[in-house]
């Protein structure tokens, strides 16, 4: 059988097959298929019975081979598996008698002896070879790993980290997944020699489909199509005496780095999850630090390559808040009248200008709770570390106040929020006392209004076209923030547009 993509690794002894068993692990989905194969005694019943039980979370349950009953099913908390052994079949005819085509929704499914199930394999699936090496000893293995149809790319990305982490003295490391967000970026804490480090996992952006002017929306909204971005930013913000992880190996064409590890002590508590005050008050401490310091366009990456940060142009903030209508009102069942489209665009072309005209500095873009991390052995401004500013642009000083202060995952009062802004207004004014409170809160109202309004589409859309309607919880809190900031008197046309034809949102 030919596959798409393969990689292979040489196994010296049961702690490298274990490893091996985990980067797997890592790369699995449910509802794949993965296929084991090899010679009788080549270890694939030991690799699904050490996968199993690593899915399991628990090294003690009992795992029989499923020589003689041929299917074994486990049903964990997240996932369900299915392990199989074909060895004892005739034909692939009998897979249907066997109850392959009654197998549980979305189960992993580990086959062994694949081969005899030939032509009747599904087009997607990971294939696992092992083979064994007498002279290299009794517990060596060699082994490939190929992919067919959509696992292809997958299997090409296993290849690539095992690739990456060898080269940079990480094959050693143990590999713990790490909750990601809405991205296709992936992150795993790795622990060496006791020490822990994050590897980021971040493929190239491929281009969507044009857009406007040719032109896919990624291009148009100014984010990041690789690494890039995500270095210059990070020597960036430590140079501004700020807490961006350093970055200790890189490779930007595969996009992926290894990172100092910041911890994982957050700046909220509970759930829903609120702020926590001091915590919060040093977040605001930082965006006063950092809006003081003069920010140029242009970072360093390496001797002479440069990375210039897009403007967030007209263009950038229209095509975010069209996923309003785009995606929400068709998710809400909500129709426009003909010229409702073009009156919208209008309104906030006229709504945006002075936040077109503000002065500009580095717009993090999402400096809300999940990317800001409470360090307390640190002091200052320090105490607070910054992660996922690779979508940095220079704009307005205010979006990346209110990312903060109207997080799409936080129940944050307006109380706290005038109570911030407040804070925020004091410490710019401590070193420019022209500093415009009015003009910039006029600012914040119309870019937490833009945000939110962006979010409503992208939460939308991440439930109808991508299959995530995890989201949709956070819709009614991003719809009250909205209606706070509406409520600013420059924004009355946009208010009373929204109010004809946008639906109330209560609850999902």
């Amino acid at each position: 059988m030919a596959g798409g993509s393969s990689f292979s690794m040489q196994l010296a002894d049961e702690a490298a097959t274990h490893r091996f068993m985990r980067d797997i692990a890592l790369g699995l989905e449910p509802g794949d298929l993965i296929t084991l194969s090899g010679d009788l005694g080549a270890g694939k019943t030991t690799f699904a019975r050490a996968l199993i039980r690593h899915l399991a979370g628990d090294e003690t349950i009992e795992v029989p081979s499923p020589t003689f009953t041929l299917i074994q099913t486990y049903d964990f908390e997240k996932l369900s598996v299915v392990h199989a052994d074909l060895y004892r079949i005739g034909n692939a005819s009998e897979l249907t008698e066997l109850g392959f085509d009654d197998l549980p929704d979305n189960a992993l499914v580990l086959m062994e002896w694949p081969d005899r199930a030939e032509g009747s394999l599904p087009a997607n699936r990971i294939d696992i070879a092992f083979t064994i090496s007498p002279k290299r000893g009794e517990t060596f293995r060699n082994v490939e790993v190929t992919g067919f149809g959509s696992a292809i790319p997958r299997v090409e990305r296993m290849g690539a980290v095992r690739a990456f982490l060898d080269q940079s003295g990480f094959s050693a490391a143990e590999r713990i997944r790490i909750q990601g967000d809405a991205s296709t970026r992936s992150y795993e804490r790795l622990v060496l020699n006791g020490l822990g480090y994050i590897l980021m996992n971040s493929p190239r952006r491929p281009d969507g489909p044009p857009v406007r002017d040719g032109k896919p929306y990624s291009a148009i909204a100014h984010l990041a199509e690789d690494v890039s971005a995500f270095i210059a930013m990070s020597k960036g913000l430590r140079d501004a005496g700020l807490s961006a992880p350093a970055i200790y190996y890189a490779d930007n064409d595969r996009g992926l780095l290894i990172l100092e590890d910041l911890g994982d002590e957050k700046v909220v508590r509970g759930e829903p999850p609120e702020p926590m005050m001091e915590r919060y008050g040093a977040a605001v401490d930082v965006l006063a630090a950092l809006h003081r310091q003069t920010l140029p366009p242009m970072l360093q990456i390496a001797p002479r390559v440069d990375y210039h940060l897009p403007e967030y142009d007209l263009d950038a903030f229209l095509i975010e808040i069209e996923l309003l209508l785009d995606w929400y009102l068709p998710r809400m069942k909500a129709t426009l009248p003909s010229d409702a489209r073009d009156a919208f665009i209008t309104l906030w072309r006229d709504a945006l200008q002075p936040a077109l005209n503000a002065p500009k500095t580095w717009v993090l873009r999402d400096f809300h709770s999940p990317n800001l991390l409470w360090l307390p052995e640190r002091y200052g401004v320090e105490r607070v570390g910054l992660l996922d500013f690779q979508d940095a642009v220079m704009g307005p000083a205010a979006y990346d106040l209110a990312s903060l202060l109207q997080d799409a995952r936080v129940d944050a009062p307006e109380s706290l929020e005038v109570q911030l802004l407040g804070r925020y207004a004091r410490l710019r004014r401590e070193v420019t006392p022209d500093f415009d409170t009015a003009a910039f809160v006029q600012v914040y109202s119309t870019v937490a209004a833009q945000r939110a309004t962006k979010i409503l589409g992208i939460f939308a859309r991440l439930d109808m076209r991508d299959g995530k309607p995890q989201y949709l919880r956070h819709m009614p809190r991003i719809w009250g923030y909205l209606q706070r900031s509406l409520a600013h008197p420059s924004l009355a046309p946009l208010r009373a547009w929204y109010a004809t034809h946008v639906p109330t949102l209560k609850k999902i």
